[in-house]
């Protein structure tokens, strides 16, 4: 059936069903509406699997294989690009928790008003249904080239969608941070799994030495391609971009304590680092595998090369084994997907039709909210059978959540950034893009250009036009200087709970607009730990390959 042998098919059939059964048994417990969006209920286990499920699909897989067994090691940036700002995930993380909000559009409605919260929601929701069609075109193409060709990307891709949109609609964000800790595992397992018989194929990291004479591939910087000014770039776009990522919120607030935020965050994408460089290396090893063998590539054999070698490799290991590489990677891409659905759904039903229909119950709110899952999962759907490839799909995403970064991040620090200024960086940020996309200039240089652009005009946006309300300011930053104490039954979102009182906390540039609070000591710990994961991730990657 389908082109799988019995037992490989058993092994999809059970995990699928399984998920979905949890799922949905999940949803039993949900107490209401806030309970479908934001739970707030989990320890640091589940928000670390859950960041890393959320933040991990297989279509990463495909992305950085693809490019590592096309441009060598450098490849690995494609994923990498997000790992200088890991540890800024320790300082955003207690942010989001404490503003207590159910999604992050909640909060550019405090900060700027409702018409840029209705334009977050907008924004955030179409990020998402390209996000997830990225994540289906990635997973159908692995299993195309896994199964080689018997079972259809085309025909994969409705059946995952449709599972995950189950026991999504029905559990809401709990049951996809609880599906997450499972997926979770098997996204390592997925990332794993090949390597090593893909390496003792070639002869290990020093056959892959051998047969590959081109240095460039196996550096980490390709100077011609993937060098220092394009990691840079793309990093700091991925920063002002991260903020503006309407599931963010749930994977820094749905924790009990900010603390269990802020090691989710941390930890599940530091786990996530580690599974890119296996993924990078399985492409070079790949690359190595088809010198070694003669075999001719083909025009389009980098973007299908990780399920091409599980197919080549896998079946003849043991039986079930490509079964579970197939289980596996749909682990990856519903871990994050279901995320995706629920956070676009809070988009539309809190920010959209909420504040235009009325008073109405919890009840309809959470239907509201299920029919509208369905709908972005149909999105998400169109937009993977339309996006002609993975990396292509990569690139347009990347660029649309930091348009709103620049609000965030402005309006965090400068209390005179407005909702005028929110408008203009957020405009002139799409134009500059749509513009530089029609020049040679490369891709770095046009970010710089339009990120630039897009901070510019909105400090002079905001110059021009009248002061934001000072007591909703206030407010904004008496949320972010307050911690989440034990016990917050939390009425209303982006509003302290009855009983807690607002914090003091002491900034630099004390009497100005900038609002630069003194980090505390736990936060200047995480953020140089943070430091030094990093910095001896990328040291121990490079000792390995060299």
């Amino acid at each position: 059936m389908w082109g799988l042998e019995t037992v490989e098919l058993a092994v999809v059939v059970v995990y699928l069903i399984g998920i979905t059964v949890l799922g949905v048994w999940f949803g039993r417990r949900l107490k209401g509406n806030e309970d479908f969006f934001m739970p707030r209920r989990f320890g640091k286990g589940m928000m670390m699997m859950h960041a890393f499920g959320t933040g991990t699909a297989s279509d990463q897989a495909v992305v950085v294989s693809s490019g590592a067994f096309s441009k060598g090691l450098s490849g690995i940036w494609f994923q990498w690009l997000w790992l200088f700002n890991t540890p800024f995930y320790w300082l955003i993380a207690p942010i989001f928790r404490r503003l207590r909000a159910v999604t992050t559009a909640d909060v550019y409605r405090l900060r700027f008003g409702s018409s840029v919260a209705v334009l977050f929601a907008l924004v955030g929701i179409i990020g998402l249904a390209v996000k997830m069609g990225l994540m289906l075109k990635g997973a159908g193409a692995l299993i195309d080239a896994g199964t080689d060709g018997k079972v259809n990307a085309d025909f994969a891709i409705p059946i995952v969608a449709l599972l995950f949109t189950i026991y999504g609609a029905a559990g809401g964000l709990g049951a996809a941070i609880l599906t997450d800790y499972i997926q979770g595992i098997l996204t390592v397992v997925f990332s794993f799994l090949l390597l090593p018989f893909v390496l003792n194929a070639v002869g290990g990291l020093a056959g892959v030495r051998e047969t590959i004479d081109n240095p460039q591939l196996l550096s980490l910087v390709a100077p011609d391609k993937i060098n220092a000014f394009f990691i840079a770039t793309f990093a700091v776009l991925s920063l002002f971009g991260i903020v503006a990522q309407p599931f963010i919120m749930g994977v820094c607030a749905a924790g009990r304590t900010e603390m269990d935020g802020r090691f989710g965050f941390v930890v599940g994408n530091l786990i996530k680092r580690i599974c890119t460089a296996a993924w990078a290396v399985t492409g070079v090893a790949a690359l190595a595998w088809f010198d070694q063998q003669g075999r001719e590539i083909g025009v389009d054999t980098a973007d299908r090369i990780y399920g091409m070698m599980a197919h080549t490799f896998l079946p003849g290991v043991m039986p079930g084994l490509l079964g579970l590489f197939i289980a596996s990677l749909l682990a990856g891409v519903m871990s994050s997907c279901d995320s995706f659905m629920i956070s676009g759904a809070g988009l539309f039903t809190q920010n959209l039709y909420k504040p235009h229909v009325g008073k109405c119950s919890e009840r309809h709110l959470l239907w509201v909210g299920r029919c509208c899952s369905l709908l972005i999962v149909l999105a998400g759907v169109l937009v993977a059978y339309w996006m002609p490839n993975v990396v292509s799909g990569l690139k347009v995403w990347l660029k649309i959540a930091p348009m709103l970064g620049v609000a965030f991040w402005m309006g965090l620090f400068w209390r005179r950034f407005n909702t005028a200024g929110a408008w203009t960086s957020t405009v002139v940020g799409f134009i500059g893009w749509w513009v530089t996309s029609k020049t040679e200039w490369s891709e770095p240089m046009q970010i710089v250009i339009y990120l630039s652009a897009a901070v510019f005009a909105g400090v002079i946006g905001s110059l021009l036009t009248k002061r934001t309300d000072k007591e909703k300011i206030d407010r904004f930053h008496e949320l972010i200087r307050t911690p989440v104490q034990a016990g917050e039954v939390i009425t209303e979102s982006c509003r302290l709970p009855e009983g807690v009182r607002a914090s003091r906390r002491k900034t630099w540039f004390t009497g100005t607009d900038f609002e630069f609070p003194v980090p505390s000591r736990t936060s200047w710990l995480g953020f140089t730990a943070g430091w030094a994961a990093v910095a001896a991730m990328i040291g121990g990657f490079v000792w390995l390959v060299s």
